[in-house]
């Protein structure tokens, strides 16, 4: 596929994240408007509310733009997504018969405050890439034991809180929590002192579903993909985690992209889980090219200095995708809903400088990440930012997904007092 031509010229960059072949879905105000549902074309935003007012875009289940997020049109299904895609694309073309009227709803994003994209329901997270799972597990359990005996077999997840989720810019504070070093005999309650970002991929579930689905159904009820930030107090979770794993380590915050980059953007880069050691069971077997190819960046802002580049990596690390992830979620009955978000797990290569988390990019804390400005970190300090970018790279355009950013602020003085 090449780059589809829009008259929004900005649109027809090759470095823009935006092109006519993208049209994610996010929410924006500005200050002469309340929050309201966009689509992301070039360095612009396309006003949905205004366009479904005005008679461009109309549904036969009457308006769906008349609330600040996208939860309505997801619930509508997979037939109603592509209505909507191929409407847009016809209004956003180069040469539409409306652009006159149409360019009256373009708002620049640089006026534009954004919005979390829609209500999360309830919050996932996974523990699905190889590579991440096999360091940790060397870290902690040998390299003989660095997997569980499940782990090849079934996606590992925990519940999280929906509570929790944030849009890109929300500052992260650091969190405290009952910590206990090696050397003591009792914990403490304190300031975290080894907080950590994971880089991870969220699937937003689209339609909602009552018992177990499979494969397929499952790819078909995700309406997009965002960037994730899973925020993680590893000292907290070190104490913590045993037996029933992460609780207050990962309560914190977890960030998430403004965009919702659809599943027919992405189409074009889908690719084919990595090889299987085992053959999974028939509800989580393969039906095609599950994952997709997505280039990933994790950029560290310290010390007031600019951005450094500290992680390069790619989605297709992941070994299993968020379609099996959704089917084995239902697997036992659980009923999903639409907008629950379900986190891929931290997505890292094979070297030193493609894995997803301080953890293990310092190993632990032991072997400090170094900066070339001069920079050294184990963990993440106060005024530490921390942005994630990604993209899929198209003939002469890319689908990208925004940044998503958080800047770690320090811990509150005394957490109780009123």
């Amino acid at each position: 596929m090449t780059l589809l031509k829009s008259w929004v010229c900005s649109a027809n960059s090759s470095d823009t994240d935006f092109p006519l072949n993208n049209l994610p879905y996010g929410v924006f105000s500005t200050q002469e408007t309340e929050p309201r549902c966009g689509v992301a074309i070039g360095n612009m935003i396309f006003d949905c509310q205004a366009a479904e007012e005005a008679g461009f875009i109309n549904f036969d289940e009457g308006p769906i733009f008349d609330v600040p997020y996208w939860n309505e049109v997801m619930e509508l299904g997979p037939d109603a997504w592509t209505k909507l895609r191929t409407r847009l694309v016809s209004l956003l073309t180069e040469g539409a018969v409306e652009q006159d009227t149409l360019s009256k709803m373009l708002t620049p994003m640089s006026s534009a405050e954004l919005h979390l994209p829609l209500i999360v329901a309830e919050y996932t997270d996974f523990y699905a890439g190889r590579n991440h799972a096999t360091n940790v597990g060397t870290m902690f359990r040998g390299a003989e034991n660095a997997l569980p005996p499940n782990w090849l077999h079934i996606p590992i997840g925990y519940n999280g809180r929906a509570s929790s989720v944030v849009v890109s810019g929300t500052d992260i504070r650091r969190p405290w929590g009952q910590l206990k070093s090696v050397h003591e005999k009792k914990p403490h309650f304190a300031p975290c002192q080894r907080f950590d970002f994971e880089l991870e991929i969220g699937a937003i579930v689209g339609t909602s579903s009552d018992g177990p689905v499979s494969v397929c159904e499952a790819d078909d009820m995700i309406f997009g993909y965002v960037i994730l930030n899973d925020w993680s107090a590893r000292d907290i979770q070190a104490w913590e985690y045993q037996p029933l794993g992460p609780f207050q380590a990962k309560a914190t915050a977890t960030t998430i992209s403004p965009w919702i980059v659809t599943k027919a953007a992405l189409e074009p880069f889908r690719c084919d889980a990595p090889e299987r050691e085992f053959e999974l069971l028939p509800h989580l077997k393969d039906k095609g090219p599950m994952l997709y190819s997505i280039d990933l960046v994790v950029s560290l802002t310290a010390n007031g200095q600019p951005p450094h580049s500290i992680v390069k990596t790619n989605y297709r690390e992941m070994y299993y995708s968020s379609a099996q992830q959704l089917a084995h979620h239902s697997s036992a009955g659980c009923p999903m809903n639409s907008g629950d978000l379900l986190g891929s797990g931290t997505i890292s290569g094979n070297s030193r400088g493609e894995c997803g988390s301080m953890l293990e990019l310092s190993w632990g804390g032991k072997e400090p990440l170094e900066i070339d400005t001069g920079v050294t970190r184990s963990f993440l300090e106060d005024g530490d930012g921390i942005e994630m970018t990604g993209f899929s790279q198209g003939n002469g355009f890319k689908i990208g997904f925004g940044s998503c950013f958080g800047t770690v602020i320090k811990a509150l003085r005394d957490p109780y007092a009123r």
